[in-house]
């Protein structure tokens, strides 16, 4: 069902549902982007969803979608919805089957002109050692208690084991340690998932790039960022571990919601309150795959820096290779948020979604006092990506949040019916981009118009005031599983 008449426009970026386009909607719903977004997010059934989650128990301000918004499970993907821990629910579908995907972004010393006669050589050795494709094993072989002491300390276990760099942490979100992780909350079959995954890119939208930047805002160099400078940006997530994980709990909460007495516009929207023991539960294992991820990345830089140093025969320090940020699109996280004058604490879910703080919050690291929190957007394989950082309006505005990335506009299967794996790799490598991919197959899937145009997105978020744009890059190299 069209919920274009139920919805306004009330300024020249921003959107509004009215309550009156679902029965049992408790907040209206807020999209941010143009008529032409809006209109496909619409015809994609994305303005449903967010009506949908408008109606969980708890819900506060609204139910938002960022400009990437389109059709996922439960939620839509770039959905936002910040419910009250002591009377809302913690949903699975807010979070997404991905528990903590996410980016990163590493720094160098080197210019693209400086690294341009090495290049060729530098992709051929990371795509030799990443392990990448459906369902791939890892070089880090893990035993069981050495797999929860990580899903339990994060990052920092890695790096006590000689596994990246201390200064990593700061850059992370949660200092590289999602909080409140219980392993014993964690099935068999997701352990079993996620055995040997550490270290792996995984497959699907999942990539790692070599990139360059080509435009830069003036707050770039307060972040070490400069034009054409050398940059790897590496997306990647909790595995199969956390699939299963989002998989366990769903059917926890579904086979509970009588208990509990909901009433859902949509059976994927399965929820328990988040004091709930099935909210904690999930909650504590959620944490565990968030941790799991950040390692994920952590191993993934570990075996980058390694083939920098191999390649250009010097220390990945002396490089420069530095963290730039590592932030989770996946995630429900318990924050304080100002609402109509009163401070709530909410458990906010950003599906899809990134969180865009201000330098002012207790939660931005010191080093990013003064530009805000980094914000890393990857657009599709032949176009663009982009470093924005959060501002002090998003926090009024969005919770905090801002677009994950460009957002997709076909379906997997429909980008493979229109594209030819062969043939997008030649065209790609006909625009100076190299290619490294697992499967042909795949790399069709994620062909650049299966993709929303990122510039545009971001112009949006930046229109908006959800976050400020800093510097944008292209791609040199692709690895895709």
């Amino acid at each position: 069902m069209s919920l274009i008449r139920f919805t306004k426009e009330i300024d020249k970026y921003t959107w509004e549902i009215s309550t009156e386009a679902l029965e049992g909607m408790r907040v209206p719903g807020i999209v941010f982007g143009d008529k032409e977004l809006l209109e496909k997010a619409d015809a994609d059934n994305a303005l449903q969803q967010v009506a949908n989650v408008a109606c969980l128990p708890g819900i506060v301000k609204a139910s938002l979608a960022m400009p990437d918004i389109h059709w996922g499970y439960g939620f839509p993907i770039g959905g936002v919805a910040a419910t009250l821990v002591e009377e809302g629910v913690i949903s699975p579908g807010g979070v997404g089957y991905d528990i903590s995907c996410g980016v990163r972004l590493i720094k160098t010393n080197l210019t693209q002109e400086e690294a341009a006669d090495k290049l060729q050589e530098l992709v051929d050795a990371i795509n030799a050692s990443v392990p990448k494709g459906l369902g791939t094993k890892g070089r880090l072989h893990l035993e069981r208690k050495e797999m929860e002491k990580m899903m339990a300390k994060g990052a920092a276990e890695l790096v006590a084991r000689g596994m990246g760099w201390e200064e990593d942490l700061e850059a992370m979100e949660e200092q590289g340690c999602y909080p409140g992780a219980d392993p014993s909350k964690v099935s068999e079959r997701a352990f079993a998932r996620g055995k040997d995954q550490v270290g792996t890119l995984g497959s699907g939208n999942h990539f790692l790039e070599i990139q360059v930047i080509d435009e830069v805002e003036p707050l770039a160099e307060k972040l070490g960022l400069y034009e054409g400078q050398l940059v790897i940006m590496v997306h990647s997530g909790s595995r199969g571990m956390g699939h299963q994980i989002c998989t366990d709990y769903i059917e926890i909460m579904a086979a509970s919601l009588s208990k509990y007495g909901y009433s859902l516009p949509d059976r994927q929207l399965v929820c328990a309150p988040v004091q709930s023991r099935e909210g904690q539960d999930y909650l504590a294992a959620m944490a565990c795959a968030a941790n799991f991820a950040m390692c994920n990345r952590e191993a993934l830089t570990h075996w980058i820096r390694e083939c920098f140093e191999r390649v250009f025969r010097t220390a990945a320090r002396n490089l420069g290779m530095e963290v730039l940020y590592d932030i989770s699109h996946n995630l429900a996280k318990q924050e304080d948020h100002l609402v109509d004058g009163r401070r709530l604490t909410l458990m906010v879910h950003r599906k899809g979604a990134t969180r865009a703080f201000p330098g002012s919050r207790p939660e931005v690291a010191h080093r990013y006092a003064e530009t805000g929190q980094p914000v890393i957007i990857p657009g599709d394989m032949g176009s663009h990506s982009y470093v924005l950082v959060g501002t002090e309006e998003a926090l009024d505005k969005s919770f905090g949040s801002t677009c994950h990335g460009a957002g997709r506009t076909m379906s997997r299967k429909a980008a493979k019916k229109q594209v030819r794996g062969d043939e997008l790799k030649r065209r790609l490598e006909n625009m100076g981009i190299m290619v490294r991919a697992a499967h042909l197959a795949g790399l069709a899937e994620e062909a650049p118009e299966a993709y929303k145009d990122v510039k545009a997105v971001v112009e949006i978020c930046q229109g908006a005031g959800l976050s400020r744009k800093v510097a944008r890059m292209r791609p040199l190299a692709v690895l895709k599983g």
